[in-house]
């Protein structure tokens, strides 16, 4: 699977970006809409990691939805 498949079907895998990270907000995820780099973007800003933490964050997140 790659991204693009994350991207065309943000609707099914917004749930599981909330499960995994809860401070994101539904308006976070309508804003997101499946694009990773506004992912990376708005999990640094409700987290406050590095940007290379939030790329293997994504990274794992995205290889456990295989």
């Amino acid at each position: 699977m790659d991204w693009n498949r994350v991207e065309g079907n943000w609707k099914q895998f917004k749930g599981a970006a909330k499960e995994k990270w809860g401070k994101l907000t539904d308006d976070d995820l309508d804003v997101i809409e499946g694009r990773r780099e506004q992912l990376e973007g708005k999990l640094q800003q409700r987290y406050g990691f590095a940007k290379d933490q939030i790329r293997k964050d994504v990274d794992d997140w995205f290889r456990a939805l295989k």
